[in-house]
């Protein structure tokens, strides 16, 4: 991560590409940060590569756009203290770090006040306490930022005092570190994850299979052994994986890692991300063409986060009661 990228136009002259040729952003919060081997997959001399197009900050950032804004999915409503959320019942999410290995410029969390409300070492008391009183709960949700941006020691901490829990089925951990930066996953971590408590369910974040090279996929398939589930998520992105073709091939490329799809989300509507955005019937109309192309178990369920909805919303008719989601449980 210390070697990361951080300024766009030495990643794009890296990439064989004229800086002055496009409208790039420097902002201050929520700046450039990409890992070098992300980088490396990216391909050389093309502007229009959809790795490339996640992560690189234009000034279309700064536009304005009526229904965008800094809380799109209402996480500041539901906060409980602590970096503890609480949205969905039986569930919680806990913000463990602000940190993630690289910034994706559609993230829904750009402008999360992650320095008042993320949870420290010396929270994890108060945290336990307010999740042992729910008696329904049967998941705890690990999140940031992203949780392997923290030491394996403090994720131990997490893991042992969420093991004290009697009411807990499952541990979910969500990463986008697994895929842009699978050095991460190491021997340590992932007997770390295999002596869980609880048992873990891994759900990391890619959106192209491009992403996804032969030591991710390693990486996935180690995580896949030492877990209970690995599942994978993704944003429906403008430009970057918009296609029947791309799509395909991401949910082909993640099943042959032991990855199933889960989630294909439509765009959570932040402040600056505008230009990301597919509309409802261009991505119902993908979905469909998806399924008439893949088995059932590799079309991922089509969602929207609504603020203040009791679960994720389905979008494509026909899968409210389809696909990997509900067959396994999760939300």
């Amino acid at each position: 991560m210390s070697h990361a990228y951080s300024r766009p136009d030495e990643l794009l002259s890296d990439l064989g590409l004229d800086p002055s040729c496009y409208p790039i952003a420097y902002p201050n919060r929520f700046p450039l940060r990409v890992p070098r081997g992300y980088a490396a997959r990216m391909r050389y001399g093309d502007p229009n590569d959809p790795l490339l197009r996640q992560v690189l900050p234009l000034i279309s950032e700064s536009e304005s756009v009526p229904g965008y804004s800094a809380d799109p999915v209402g996480d500041l409503a539901s906060q409980s203290g602590n970096g503890l959320l609480q949205k969905y019942r039986g569930r919680a999410l806990v913000v463990t770090t602000g940190a993630c290995a690289v910034h994706c410029r559609y993230c829904f969390r750009r402008d999360f006040p992650y320095a008042d409300n993320t949870a420290t070492r010396s929270g994890i008391l108060s945290v336990m306490r307010t999740l042992g009183a729910d008696a329904e709960l049967s998941e705890v949700i690990l999140s940031g930022g992203d949780p392997l941006s923290l030491s394996d020691q403090r994720l131990a901490d997490w893991l042992n005092a969420l093991g004290g829990l009697s009411q807990l089925r499952q541990i979910r951990l969500h990463t986008r570190t697994a895929v842009v930066l699978p050095e991460r996953i190491t021997p340590a971590l992932l007997q770390l994850l295999s002596n869980s408590p609880v048992p873990i369910v891994v759900v990391v974040h890619a959106n192209h299979a491009q992403e996804i090279d032969t030591q991710v996929g390693d990486r996935l398939k180690q995580l896949r052994e030492h877990c209970q589930f690995v599942l994978n998520q993704s944003v429906l992105l403008r430009g970057i994986n918009n296609s029947v073709s791309a799509l395909a091939a991401l949910s082909e490329r993640l099943f042959a890692c032991g990855t199933l799809p889960y989630y294909l989300h439509q765009l959570d509507r932040a402040a600056g991300v505008a230009h990301f955005e597919v509309a409802d019937d261009e991505a119902t109309r993908l979905i469909d063409q998806l399924a008439a192309r893949l088995p059932g178990y590799l079309v991922p369920r089509l969602v929207r986060e609504v603020a203040g909805a009791p679960a994720k919303q389905s979008i494509a008719p026909g899968q409210h009661n389809a696909g990997t989601e509900s067959s396994l449980g999760f939300n």
